[in-house]
C-alpha cells in the first residue's frame, strides 16, 4: 500500500453511533462505486437465456441412450456484459497481493512475479498432456529435473519427488516413504511424535497413515523440549521403541528456529527412528540452512511459498519431497531420469524393479502441475543462489523489524527468545474489556488490511501470527506497524467500538460460527 499522504489528509468516513456511513441512504443501496451486489438469481432468471441457441427438433435422433435430462437445470440466464459485470463487481471486493499488504502467519502471501506467470503460459508447457509421447515433451521433463536439482541442492539431500500437489499431500509422501522403510526391515512402528505447536496437518497426515500420534511439548521459550523427546524415544528400552518418527517444523510455528535440531535427529536415528521436517517454512532459511545437514530424513517443500508460485486456487499446487540415502530407495515413482545424452524419461511403475525396487507406488496419476514447475524454477534462475540466500535474510529482517516495533505494546511471548525467523508472534495479554483477537483482527480491515493469522499456533493464548515475507517494502512495512499499533492501542485500552468491526468492509461482522457450521449453499426465491 502507498505510505499516508504527507498532507495529513485522511478520507472523511466517519461512522455515526448505529454502525452506519454518515449521509443519506441511497436507493440501490450503492455507497458510492461500492457497489452492492445482487445474487446471480437476482439478476437474471431461470426462464430466459443470454444466448440465442436454435430450436431442437423433436424428431431428431440423439447420443444421450436414454440419459436425457428430464428436468430443467434450473441456472439462470444472463448476457454476457450481466455475467463479466458481476464477476468483476465480486473481484472488486476481494483483497489479494495485488492490491495490498498480507500479513498472513505461516502463509508467506508473497508476490508472484509476472515473469514467472509468462513463463507458465508458454504453450510448451500450458498446452501439454500427460499421456503425450516423452520425445514430444523433453522441455518439460528438463524442467521437473532441473527444479528437482534446485531442491536437492539448496537442503542437501540426495533424492527427490516431484508428485506431490501440496503440502500435506507431501507431508503424507514422506510418511508413507518412512512406513517403507520400517516393513522393508520388519519393524512395526506405531507412533509419530509431533510438537504441540505444530501445523494441523502434521498429526492429521501421521494419523491418516495409521500411526498413533503423541504430542511432544514445548518449553518456555517456545521450542521443542529436547528432554522429552529423548525421554520418550527410551520408553521401553533400546530395542523395544515404537516411535516411527518424529515431525518437526524448523523454524518453527512460533517463528523460532529449533537450534536443537541437530542433537534431536541424532537421538531419533539412535533409536531407529526417522526425522520428518515441516518445509513450510523454508523461505526464512533458504540459502542459509541445508536441512541435510541438521538430520532431516524427508521434507516437503512447499512451492507456493518459498518460490513464489501462487497460493491456492487456479488448479493443483506442489510439494515436493525431498530425501535423505536412508529414505531415497522408498521414494515414490515416477520421478524424471537423465541420461548421458541429455535426453529424459519418467521411470514408471513397470521399470522400478530395476531403478527403485522399494518404491512404496505412487502419490498421484501424472506431474500435473507443470504451472507450478515453471513458476518456481523461473524464480529460482531470476534470482539466483545469492537472489534466494537474500530472500531468507530480507525475510527474517522485516519479521524482527515488526517484532521490535510492536513489542512494547503487544505481548510477545518469545521476544526474548532470540531473534524470530520469517514470522512475529504477538498475543492478546492485557486487551481491555472484553475485547479479544478476533475484534482487533476486524479493526484491521477497516484500515485496509486482511488479518494476520489469529488463534495459531494454540500455544499462545489470542495468538496473532504476522508473516512480512520479504517482497515488502519498508514504507508498506511502517504503514502497517501504525496501523496496528493504533487498533492495538485500542484494544488495549477496552474500546467498544471494535466489537463492531468492520464498519468499511462490503459487509459487516459475520456470524463465523454459524457460517461454517450451517452455511447456506443453496438459494431459493423469496415468498
Amino acid at each position: 500500500m502507498n505510505a499516508p499522504n504527507k498532507s495529513g489528509w485522511k478520507p472523511q468516513m466517519q461512522v455515526s453511533e448505529d454502525g452506519l456511513h454518515n449521509g443519506p441512504p441511497t436507493t440501490t443501496g450503492n455507497r458510492g462505486l461500492m457497489l452492492e451486489e445482487p445474487l446471480l438469481f437476482e439478476i437474471g432468471h431461470a426462464e430466459t437465456t443470454g444466448v440465442d441457441l436454435p430450436e431442437i427438433d423433436p424428431a431428431a435422433s440423439n447420443r444421450f441412450a436414454g440419459l436425457e435430462r428430464s428436468d430443467p437445470i434450473g441456472l439462470v440466464g444472463l448476457t454476457e456484459p450481466e455475467t463479466v459485470r458481476h464477476y468483476t463487481r465480486l473481484s472488486r471486493q476481494n483483497y489479494g497481493i495485488d492490491l495490498g499488504f498480507f500479513p498472513l502467519g505461516s502463509c508467506t502471501m508473497k508476490h508472484n512475479p509476472r515473469l514467472n506467470e509468462k513463463v507458465a503460459r508458454l504453450p510448451g508447457f500450458a498446452d501439454i498432456h500427460p499421456l503425450a509421447p516423452q520425445s514430444s515433451v523433453q522441455g518439460a521433463l528438463e524442467v521437473i529435473y532441473e527444479l528437482g536439482q534446485w531442491l536437492c541442492t539448496l537442503t542437501g539431500m540426495p533424492s527427490v519427488a516431484m508428485s506431490p500437489k501440496a503440502g500435506a499431500h507431501g507431508e503424507l509422501c514422506g510418511i508413507l516413504a518412512i512406513r517403507a522403510a520400517h516393513t522393508a526391515r520388519g519393524d512395526a512402528r506405531q507412533v509419530v511424535l509431533v510438537p504441540e505447536s505444530a501445523h494441523g496437518t502434521n498429526p492429521a497426515t501421521a494419523a491418516f497413515a495409521g500411526y498413533r500420534v503423541e504430542d511432544i511439548p514445548a518449553t518456555a521459550e517456545g521450542r521443542v523440549d529436547v528432554d522429552k523427546i529423548k525421554a520418550r524415544l527410551a520408553l521401553g528400552g533400546p530395542d523395544k521403541c515404537d516411535v516411527a518418527a518424529v515431525m518437526i517444523t524448523n523454524p518453527n510455528t512460533c517463528g523460532l528456529f529449533e537450534k536443537d535440531f541437530r542433537t534431536i535427529a541424532d537421538a531419533v536415528h539412535a533409536a531407529g527412528a526417522y526425522v520428518y521436517c515441516d518445509g513450510a517454512n523454508f523461505n526464512a532459511i533458504v540459502g542459509r540452512v541445508r536441512p541435510g545437514d541438521l538430520g532431516v530424513d524427508a521434507m516437503h517443500i512447499n512451492l507456493h511459498k518459498t518460490f513464489s508460485t501462487p497460493h491456492g486456487g487456479g488448479g493443483p499446487g506442489s510439494g515436493p519431497v525431498v530425501f535423505s540415502e536412508a529414505l531415497a530407495p522408498f521414494a515414490p515413482l515416477p520421478f524424471v531420469r537423465k541420461y548421458e545424452d541429455g535426453t529424459f524419461d519418467l521411470v514408471e511403475e513397470e521399470q522400478r524393479e530395476a531403478t527403485r525396487g522399494q518404491a512404496f507406488g505412487r502419490m498421484t496419476a501424472f506431474h500435473g502441475q507443470m504451472g507450478m514447475f515453471t513458476r518456481a524454477l523461473t524464480y529460482m534462475l531470476s534470482h539466483g543462489a545469492d537472489g534466494l540466500k537474500q530472500v531468507a535474510e530480507d525475510a527474517v529482517l522485516n519479521a524482527n523489524y515488526i517484532l521490535r516495533s510492536l513489542e512494547d505494546v503487544l505481548h510477545a511471548p518469545f521476544a526474548d527468545s532470540g531473534p524470530c525467523m520469517h514470522e512475529a508472534l504477538f498475543g492478546d495479554k492485557d486487551f481491555g474489556g472484553d475485547l479479544t483477537t478476533l475484534d482487533l483482527a476486524k479493526g484491521l480491515i477497516d484500515e485496509g488490511y486482511h488479518p494476520m493469522t489469529v488463534y495459531f499456533p494454540l500455544v499462545i493464548h489470542g495468538a496473532m501470527l504476522v508473516e512480512p515475507t520479504e517482497t515488502e517494502s519498508k514504507a508498506s512495512i511502517d504503514q502497517f506497524i501504525t496501523a496496528f499499533r493504533s487498533v492495538a492501542e485500542r484494544a488495549l485500552a477496552g474500546d467498544q467500538s471494535l466489537k463492531q468491526a468492520p464498519y468499511y468492509a462490503p459487509r459487516r461482522r459475520l456470524d463465523e460460527t454459524a457460517a461454517a457450521r450451517k452455511p447456506k449453499l443453496v438459494w431459493s426465491e423469496p415468498l
